[in-house]
Formats: structure tokens, C-alpha cells, sequence
């Protein structure tokens, strides 16, 4: 039996979560869940958007599956995501982005993964006004944290037998903290002879990107970078409603749908709950339940090319039909 925390998340987040628990549960992979509260349903109830309970129950199982979470734009509490991957030392976010069979899109052969520093860079909250009408925010960028998320993404790709890592920065402008960052994957690179290595500057990255997607392999990011480019690649595979995503750290980790909470389709049943069950996937694969996971990918892959899709995917399958298509599979 392996415990895992669930954080059903806002919006349209306890509609999937409880889709992908029923296609979990149906695997039987043995396990157990422990449910807490993030985001703004957390807000309301204890005036905190991510509460030390919540925490404690992530830290006490090593695992959660998280639903999307509110965050107010320009004003209100900061981010629980954010809060998540820093309070707990979620340094690596790990987002795979690959063409699935039945969805149509302009490229076909992407297999890549976005390998993404989750803890500082322009995400460190450090922001203050100088003057009215003048605000600053830093860019935090440390050997530490920079030499750890290289060697993640190179043991990473040493271990899936992917061939070559991109680095992405913009130290041609920013030669002091994207340059720390590339100084740090160069010298990592070096252990891995086996693995190719290479360099883009993230402006010519997102172009090469959009007209040849298939020429990657792993890129290696800072936060915000990651951030940007891992939406883009989504959008080349069919879109953020079947991408996954892992907040991965050395105790502890956190799988979640990298969508957001979708406030205007809360609540009618025709949410795509894939990327959250495909983060499920992850879950799995990563406690070693790879013939569970194997089946759940494939149960979703078989559904789609059956013709069961969700509204965003070109269909009119619900929720719960798209559920029990799974179910069917599994």
C-alpha cells in the first residue's frame, strides 16, 4: 500500500481529481489516499491559501496528486503552487510532452521533455517598489540550485537513454545569473560524455520550437523559461489538457495537471480530466508501478483513438464518460 496526499484543488480540480482516483484505484496499485486542502477552497475555509496541516500531510506521505489551484492575478495571496515546490524543496519540475495517437496537431514525432529549476529564478518572490510607479523584482539564480537541476536532468536522461540535453538561457544579456546557470550545465555535462550537449539562447529556442519540435530531446531550463516553454510544447501535442507534470525533489513528490482550475466550465461535467490522470501515471512510475502506469497511458491513448474525446479535444464525451471509457480499458 503506498499513501498519497490528494489536494482536489479549485475549479474545475474535484471534478478530474475524482476521475483519476476511480482510474487509479482501477489499476489496483494499492493506493491509499489522504485528503488535504490547497488554493483558494483552503483560502476560505482558514484564511490560508496553503496551510501547515497541508504541508505536514505532504511531507508525512512523500507523495501527492495535486488538482489545479487558484492564484490571483496581480493581486491577493501568492501562489500555493509556487509555495509548494519551495516550502517543500521541489527543485526539479519534470514535464514530458509527447504527440498520443488519434490527437491531431501540426508535428508528429515529439517526444521531449522539459526539465525545469522549480525554485528560484523569477519565481523567488523577492519584489519591492523602488519608487511609485517603479517596481523590482530579482532574479535569483545559485550554483547549488543550478549544478543540482543539471545533474537531475542528465541523470534523467541517462536513465530514460535519451540522447542529448539542451541547455536555454539568455546569458548573452544576463551574463552574470543565466551565466552562472550555463556555467553550471557545462560542467555537469562534462560527467556524461555519452550524452550530447548543446546551448540555445530562449528567443531562438521558442522559434525552433514551433518549426521543428521533433529535433529535441530534454531541454533544461531556469524557472520562468520552463515555465513558457513547456506551455508551447504542450500546445504542439494537442494542448495543456493532456500534459502532466512532477514537482520532484530528494524525499518528496508532487504529480499534478499542468491546466488551470477553468473556473468557467466548473461544475458542468465536460472537464478533460487526461492531464491529471496522466499525472497519475507519473505517480505510479515513479513508486515502481510501471505495468500500472503502462496501463493507464494506454487506456487513455485507446479511448482517444476510439473516438472518446472531451469538448477540447474535438468531441462531446463528458467527464464521466471519458472516465468510464478508461474504466472500460483498465
Amino acid at each position: 500500500m503506498t499513501r498519497v496526499t490528494l489536494l482536489p484543488g479549485d475549479g474545475i480540480g474535484p471534478e478530474v481529481i475524482a476521475a483519476a482516483v476511480r482510474v487509479l484505484d482501477a489499476t489496483g496499485a494499492g493506493l491509499v489516499w489522504e485528503t488535504a486542502e490547497a488554493g483558494m477552497a483552503a483560502f476560505e475555509a482558514q484564511g490560508d491559501p496553503l496551510p501547515e496541516a497541508t504541508l505536514a500531510a505532504i511531507r508525512d506521505t512523500g507523495l501527492a496528486l495535486k488538482g489545479p489551484l487558484t492564484t490571483p492575478i496581480g493581486y491577493g495571496f501568492s501562489s500555493a503552487n509556487v509555495g509548494i515546490r519551495r516550502q517543500l524543496d521541489l527543485y526539479a519540475n519534470l514535464r514530458p510532452v509527447r504527440n498520443i495517437q488519434g490527437i491531431a496537431s501540426r508535428y508528429e514525432g515529439v517526444d521531449l521533455v522539459v526539465v525545469r529549476e522549480n525554485t528560484e529564478g523569477m519565481y523567488s518572490g523577492i519584489e519591492h517598489s523602488v519608487t511609485p510607479g517603479t517596481a523590482v523584482s530579482l532574479k535569483v539564480v545559485t550554483e547549488k540550485a543550478s549544478l543540482r537541476i543539471a545533474r537531475f536532468a542528465f541523470d534523467l536522461a541517462r536513465r530514460e537513454g535519451r540522447k542529448r540535453v539542451t541547455v536555454v538561457h539568455k546569458a548573452n544579456i544576463m551574463k552574470l545569473s543565466d551565466g552562472l546557470f550555463l556555467d553550471c550545465a557545462r560542467r555537469v555535462a562534462a560527467d556524461y560524455p555519452e550524452i550530447a550537449f548543446d546551448e540555445a539562447i530562449i528567443d531562438a529556442m521558442a522559434m525552433h520550437l514551433v518549426m521543428h519540435p521533433e529535433r529535441y530531446d530534454l531541454l533544461l531550463t531556469g524557472n520562468l523559461y520552463g515555465d513558457i516553454l513547456s506551455d508551447l510544447a504542450a500546445g504542439l501535442v494537442g494542448g495543456l489538457g493532456l500534459t502532466p507534470a512532477g514537482n520532484i525533489g530528494d524525499r518528496i513528490a508532487v504529480f499534478e495537471a499542468v491546466h488551470g482550475t477553468a473556473p468557467d466550465i466548473a461544475g458542468r461535467g465536460i472537464a478533460n480530466p487526461s492531464a491529471v490522470i496522466r499525472a497519475g501515471a507519473m505517480l505510479l512510475r515513479h513508486v515502481g508501478q510501471l505495468e500500472a502506469a503502462a496501463a493507464v497511458e494506454a487506456a487513455i491513448e485507446g479511448a482517444i483513438a476510439a473516438g472518446v474525446r472531451t469538448g477540447d479535444l474535438g468531441g462531446d464525451a463528458s467527464t464521466e464518460a471519458f472516465t468510464r471509457a478508461l474504466l472500460a480499458r483498465l
